[in-house]
């Protein structure tokens, strides 16, 4: 049987989002050289209910959210089953974007009940998962349009940090990413090549060595280049707003 590669998608482009560009040419990669199977799920496209705040899933339902009459939980169990989860998103104001939040509030019932233990401070997961599938792991793939990385994926990564636990999962953060994948010219196609080759890596080892990380999020650009395109983009973009043009997602 074929292992299961699940691609959560936050963000509110769908298959536009410039972070699926790279996502897709990953599991390409991935079922080029791997035994493996995948299925992409939008998240703007589900139905999702805000979280009550209730707990039942941690008391009442144990391990079942209350809200049953949208998408999650077909989701949960599809997450349950995958051998492999990626999480692909842009970074929305150091953070993930509002539609995929609201759906890590709902599969709350993933994690283990809290009973008032401390933060474990050998990197385990704060809570660990309810339904552990031995083996399974997890990515995060993120574009942004910072120069760098550093310190502004922070709290994306603190808190995957105690959902999944340090170590326990490989991200994947790439900088300037909207901004090469718009105006990257040749640069687009060798960022793509790099990542199928990251996916072929990952599929044979399940990991990614440090030279492929460095490889797949160095920043395309220099800090001049960089600051110079940027320009020119926001100038267009309020020309536009000048013009009444709208852009659509």
């Amino acid at each position: 049987m074929k292992k299961r590669i699940l691609v959560v998608n936050g963000s509110p482009h769908r298959e536009k989002s410039s972070t699926m560009v790279i996502t897709d040419c990953f599991v390409k990669g991935m079922l080029e050289c791997g035994d493996y199977e995948a299925e992409t799920v939008h998240v703007s496209s589900l139905n999702v209910k805000p979280c009550l705040g209730c707990l039942s899933c941690w008391g009442r339902s144990e391990g079942e959210c209350v809200i049953n009459t949208d998408d999650v939980y077909e989701l949960k169990n599809k997450v349950i089953k995958a051998d492999v989860v990626i999480i692909s998103f842009p970074l929305y104001v150091f953070g993930i974007p509002g539609q995929l939040k609201m759906l890590l509030d709902r599969l709350l019932p993933l994690m283990n009940t809290y009973r008032g233990q401390y933060v474990p401070k050998d990197g385990a997961p704060a809570h660990g998962p309810r339904y552990n599938k031995p083996g399974q792991k997890f990515i995060l793939i993120s574009g942004c349009a910072y120069v760098e990385t550093e310190e502004v994926y922070d709290p994306v990564l603190k808190q995957s940090d105690l959902i999944f636990g340090k170590g326990n999962y490989t991200a994947i953060l790439c900088p300037q990413l909207k901004t090469m994948i718009d105006n990257g010219g040749g640069r687009v196609e060798r960022t793509k090549e790099r990542f199928v080759m990251a996916g072929a890596e990952y599929a044979e080892t399940l990991s990614l060595c440090e030279n492929t990380l460095k490889a797949i999020t160095r920043p395309p650009f220099s800090h001049e280049v960089y600051k110079t395109i940027l320009s020119n983009v926001w100038a267009k973009e309020i020309e536009k707003g000048r013009k009444g043009e709208i852009s659509e997602p």
